[in-house]
This record gives C-alpha cells, sequence and structure tokens, in this order.
C-alpha cells in the first residue's frame, strides 16, 4: 500500500513532445508539381498592397499628374469655314485657313461647313487657344473623319504648316492655293494684300 501511495506523489510530471508530421519526400515533390501547373487564375490573388511591397517604392516627389484631355461634345453652330462653336465655347479648327466670310469662297465655305455638322454631334479635342482667346481643336465627325480634313479635300480651306505641321498639305486639291489666294497671303504675313482688298470692296460699296 505504502509503495503504491509514494509512488503516485513522485509520478514524474514530464511529458513527451508530440511528434511533428513531415509529409514524405516523394508526396512533397507531387504538391510542388501540382501547384507549378496551376493557371494563373486559379493562383491566390495578390493584392495590390502586396505588389507595392514587393516591387519599388513610391516616390511623390518624382510623380507627375495625368491631365485629362479637354473635350466637348454637342451640336456645332458654324461662325464660318474654321470656326465653330460647342457649349458656348467658340472653337477655331486645328490646322486650317479657310476664307473669311467676306472673301471670295468664304460663304462657300461656312456652307460646306454647315452640311458637314448639320444634324451631327461634334467631339472637339482642344489643344490651346488662339491670339483672339478661341480654343483650338482637332474637331471630329460621330463616323470619326476629322473636320480639318473634310474642308481641305473639298477646296474650301488650305493646311496652315506652322500650325499643323503639314497635317493636311496632301489632302489640299490641285490650284486651291491660287483660288484661296487671300488665305495664302495670310500664311506669308502678306496682309497688306488683305487691305487693298477690303479697300476695293469697299469702295465697290459706295454709291
Amino acid at each position: 500500500m505504502w509503495k503504491i501511495l509514494l509512488k503516485a506523489l513522485f509520478k514524474s510530471t514530464h511529458r513527451p513532445k508530440p511528434r511533428v508530421y513531415r509529409k514524405p519526400v516523394e508526396e512533397t515533390r507531387v504538391l510542388q508539381a501540382a501547384l507549378e501547373e496551376t493557371p494563373p487564375s486559379a493562383q491566390p490573388h495578390m493584392s495590390q498592397s502586396d505588389v507595392v511591397e514587393q516591387g519599388e517604392t513610391f516616390d511623390d516627389a518624382q510623380a507627375r499628374p495625368v491631365a485629362p484631355p479637354r473635350v466637348l461634345e454637342g451640336p456645332a453652330y458654324v461662325t464660318d469655314g474654321d470656326t465653330i462653336t460647342i457649349r458656348k465655347t467658340q472653337i477655331r479648327l486645328f490646322g486650317i485657313d479657310a476664307p473669311e466670310l467676306h472673301h471670295p469662297f468664304g460663304k462657300k465655305a461656312k456652307w460646306a461647313m454647315i452640311r458637314l455638322c448639320k444634324g451631327q454631334i461634334i467631339r472637339a479635342e482642344m489643344t490651346e487657344e488662339d491670339v483672339y482667346g478661341r480654343a483650338v481643336a482637332t474637331c471630329f465627325l460621330p463616323d470619326g473623319r476629322d473636320l480639318s480634313a473634310e474642308l481641305v479635300k473639298q477646296g474650301l480651306a488650305i493646311d496652315w504648316p506652322k500650325f499643323s505641321g503639314g497635317k493636311y498639305s496632301d489632302l489640299e486639291v490641285e490650284g486651291v492655293r491660287k483660288k484661296l489666294w487671300l488665305a495664302e497671303a495670310r500664311q506669308k504675313g502678306r496682309m497688306s494684300v488683305w487691305e487693298k482688298f477690303d479697300a476695293l470692296k469697299e469702295a465697290e460699296r459706295r454709291p
């Protein structure tokens, strides 16, 4: 009896550590091969924060805001061959020069632009302002046609290389610069030709 009590009192409290299960080498190789064959779409998703931590640190000193393009869309009111108004914003068509209304072919150029824009929603992608405060824009019809290009192809406007870089020069019809000689004079800075023309027209209107 005493032996049993003493054995219970002095019994060791040591407990053996549980054995850690380790996969056999062959089983580990099979699992690794299965993971490598898994398509990317089925692999665990990596959050944006995980990507940033693994890549380069964001440097706000080097960052630059992305300016959205200034775009206007809507029906166009036509002022003349190269000027329209969309949503109360007067727009000068990019890269071309059409005759003024009181110049030869001026009214014809305006009506050609009216026919192009009538019933259409025009998209104007603005790039700058001219010296008169008008927005300068490349304007497109819903089917993607460039209004500047369309008027040049009709022989009612000429390319203005100073601003277009020659973008529309290949579209000019033969002899158009002689036909639109006042626009040609303006491009060459010969405004005295305009003054003589205006003086002649003014003299013709006098009784």
